[in-house]
């Protein structure tokens, strides 16, 4: 069996795998990531990073490919949020503060097109990458143009799953879960309930996960309901 894809490219070893793509060596700046299960388009995911990036965001560089199986991009040795977390260097609390500043950040980039705003629509910790100079948000595939409430509820969504699972790390993603939603004003009625079908939908999503849907957006609504209580400086 052979990993050259679409490219003609034969990339170098296999540096990581997720749940529909793996990412390879290519030489020492570049890496190769690969769709496996051909659902993304990396030409039109590398456009929105070299559009968000080309606005100051913190996205990776990206070369053409002329696949829509892979994409090109920078490489980035830093540990993501959630293994800074496990090691220790990285709390909770940060973490999440982190996310809002992300999300608070990318939908100020001026969307391409019509539309309000640019949405990662998948950005948790294991998505950040902790670089020197600061974080990179990675693994684009899902972005699109839409209001950004929708952003704020898929990432509220994605950390309560963690947070009422039976996972080890469910404590401090509730944890995540408080500082990210310190605003009420970010996250909206639609926005949550948009991600929660979009996450029910997901085939990448596991029969278990999709079961603490209930519970996730349980915990979501009143974590956002404190912070409306929350008294303002």
């Amino acid at each position: 069996m052979t990993t050259r894809g679409i490219t003609g490219r034969q990339p170098g070893r296999l540096l990581g795998s997720g749940r529909t793509a793996d990412v390879y060596e290519l030489d020492g700046a570049w890496v190769l990531r690969r769709d496996r299960e051909g659902w993304g388009d990396a030409a039109a995911e590398g456009a929105v990073m070299a559009h968000v990036r080309a606005h100051g965001y913190p996205a990776p560089a990206v070369r053409p490919s002329g696949s829509r199986t892979d994409l090109v991009m920078e490489r980035l040795d830093g540990p993501t949020m959630l293994q800074a977390f496990a090691a220790g260097t990285f709390d909770a609390a940060e973490a999440g503060a982190t996310l809002a500043g992300l999300l608070r950040a990318l939908h100020a980039v001026p969307a391409p097109g019509a539309g309000p705003s640019v949405l990662h629509l998948d950005l948790h910790p294991d998505n950040v990458v902790l670089m020197p100079d600061g974080p990179r948000v990675i693994d684009w595939a899902t972005a699109e143009v839409g209001d950004p409430g929708l952003d704020w509820g898929m990432s509220a969504v994605i950390l309560a799953q963690v947070a009422v699972s039976t996972e080890p790390i469910a404590a401090p993603a509730h944890a995540m879960l408080a500082a990210l939603l310190t605003d009420p004003s970010d996250l909206t009625r639609e926005g949550l309930t948009e991600a929660l079908r979009r996450r029910a939908a997901n085939p990448t999503m596991t029969v278990e996960e999709v079961g603490l849907l209930g519970e996730a957006e349980e915990l979501v609504r009143s974590l956002a309901q404190v912070a409306e209580r929350r008294p303002t400086a």
